[in-house]
């Protein structure tokens, strides 16, 4: 059985969204990053961390309440690749054989996403696993452990994306329009407000 780290990243500053920290802003009576933390906590996942840095004394509340451990990421505003990084790292240390990296302003994914993501690492051998709704590939997405060195190395703002066109990937189709509904924007988050996660 191979041990999976979940990794929420919740550490940007969400710069596109007008109206405060889009984490923190609220969706179904809840904050949104609450939503996609607890996606993680309800997945089979050996172990959760949480990747907080901007608004951290207020993010790390609300994430500490589903995940295992948080971890401060004092250089957030290089993007989320540093969080990326310490996610990586701290499955490493952690002995894990993969981490799954879900974004924070994610609210609709399905925790049955997540289990098909970590199903489809199970019974195969691609060192990346990713969910595909129709024609969309989406998050969360999962690397194995031979990425972890990568993952470690990577810049910007794209995360582990790069690594996709080096790295044998497995798509795993869902039904879930989750995978690829985000929040950037304040109007994000009223069309969202509008419609659901439906």
């Amino acid at each position: 059985m191979s041990t999976v780290v979940g990794v929420l990243l919740a550490a940007g500053t969400g710069s596109r969204f007008e109206d405060g920290n889009k984490l923190l802003a609220r969706f179904e009576d809840e904050a949104i990053v609450s939503h996609a933390a607890r996606t993680l906590a309800t997945a089979p996942l050996e172990h959760t961390i949480g990747i907080v840095g901007h608004d951290a004394d207020r993010v790390r509340p609300v994430v500490s309440e589903f995940v295992d451990d948080t971890i401060d990421n004092d250089d957030y505003s290089h993007g989320q690749s540093r969080s990326v990084r310490l996610g990586a790292r701290a499955a490493r240390e952690s002995d894990a054989d993969a981490a799954l990296f879900l974004p924070g302003d994610m609210p609709c994914v399905d925790p049955a996403t997540v289990r098909a993501v970590v199903d489809g690492y199970s019974d195969g051998s691609e060192g990346i696993v990713a969910p595909t709704d129709g024609d969309r590939r989406g998050n969360p997405v999962l690397f194995d452990v031979r990425h972890f060195d990568s993952l470690t190395s990577v810049s910007g703002d794209t995360g582990g994306r790069a690594l996709f066109e080096s790295g044998d990937v497995r798509l795993v189709p869902v039904d879930d329009s989750g995978i690829a509904t985000d929040v950037d924007t304040v109007a994000d988050l009223r069309r969202l407000r509008h419609s659901g996660c439906d």
